[in-house]
């Protein structure tokens, strides 16, 4: 995830180079994820092409529909490079801090983006992924779809505007995605409504040439949707609802080790999961979580962005990244050490506005009159 890419336009020669290609047939425009050897890192440089393709696509009345499209067989996208990002931090701070805008703007495009968005997922989407499909009007399961958004294990939080959505979930659902970091598949995904349809891989391109010819969207994937049966983290519910729904994180904790001293094997390796994230990270994604039930998209994306600038500016973020992706000791040096260390105070600062730093994003209204 740290190799060294220049930017490609989507005219350059080589298909191979290009990070996100981006095809037209007929009534569909196909933008392909395409950096299989990193699992589609997200970066700077593919932001900018699909910010700066979507609004055209939204202005060409010859285009009906946008599908997203991965070139790894293994993922759609395995998260942000964040190996790129805590570089670039040490280097300039103000910079990593400007990749975050325009990832989270590109987010709030996507949500706000006037045409049907279909996302094949057949493979890992996970942070950065989940937030270029979590805002398509469509969302497509393949048999190996794998979501997860499991920041807090490298000094970060669920970002990219899903507090919003896991505060959604069935109580206490998403907090506990959000602080497990926990991996589900389609069959949980379909019944927490991540994906909207589960079909077959072996299908997507049948289903993209009937698109090309504008072949209503709706229809079309719901012939072929599959209804699933129950997965993991439905059956892990009673527990879930156990430890999880207490109002305070460290009501949590006290839950779970009372569990794990009764013998409960649930309990101990969520604890010890637990144990091994980022103590500050916990904290501020379980009042992230919390918080995002009053706001909307928007507010959520813009407290990412002030979430988001303090990480780069604290020691956790980047402690995370080296333990687990640079040197891959596994053994990173959380700063405070222990979640029993976390003063509101220290959370606190991560959540303080930035005045005149502050995310900007343009209104929904103001997003629709600009025509995208």
């Amino acid at each position: 995830m740290n190799e060294h890419h220049s930017q490609i336009s989507p005219e350059a020669s080589s298909v191979q180079e290009q990070k996100v290609i981006i095809d037209r047939s007929q009534a569909l425009r196909t933008l392909t994820l395409n950096r299989p050897r990193v699992l589609n890192a997200l970066d700077e440089d593919m932001c900018r092409m699909l910010s700066g393709e979507i609004p055209a696509v939204a202005r060409n009345p010859d285009i009906y529909i946008v599908a997203l499209l991965s070139s790894s067989p293994k993922a759609f996208c395995a998260g942000g490079d964040v190996l790129a990002l805590t570089d670039e931090a040490r280097r300039d701070i103000e910079n990593a801090k400007a990749k975050f805008r325009t990832e989270y703007r590109l987010n709030w495009l996507l949500e706000c983006f006037s045409k049907p968005t279909v996302s094949f997922i057949d493979g890992i989407c996970m942070g950065s992924g989940v937030g270029l499909s979590a805002y398509n009007t469509h969302r497509v399961a393949g048999e190996n779809y794998k979501w997860a958004m499991p920041e807090v294990k490298i000094g970060l939080f669920p970002d990219v505007g899903i507090a919003h959505r896991l505060a959604r979930f069935p109580w206490p659902i998403g907090l506990y995605l959000g602080l497990t970091g926990r991996a589900i598949d389609r069959r949980d995904a379909q019944w927490l409504g991540l994906v909207t349809h589960c079909i077959a891989s072996s299908r997507f391109a049948k289903i993209l040439e009937k698109l090309a010819d504008a072949e209503p969207v709706d229809p079309l994937l719901d012939d072929l949707n599959e209804i699933l049966g129950e997965g993991p983290l439905q059956k892990d519910l009673g527990h879930i609802r156990d430890h999880f729904s207490y109002a305070t994180l460290a009501e949590i904790f006290r839950s779970l080790a009372k569990a794990e001293a009764s013998g409960s094997d649930w309990a101990r390796e969520t604890l010890a999961g637990l144990r091994k994230s980022s103590p500050l990270s916990l904290a501020i994604t379980d009042r992230h979580i919390r918080a995002a039930c009053t706001l909307d998209i928007r507010e959520t994306l813009i407290e990412d962005y002030r979430l988001a600038a303090r990480c780069l500016e604290y020691p956790d973020f980047a402690e995370g990244v080296r333990a687990a992706l640079r040197d891959k000791d596994g053994s990173p040096r959380w700063a405070p050490a222990q979640f029993e260390d976390v003063t509101a105070d220290i959370v606190g600062k991560y959540f303080a506005p930035l005045g005149e730093n502050e995310l900007h994003l343009p209104s929904r209204t103001e997003m629709q009159a600009a025509r995208v």
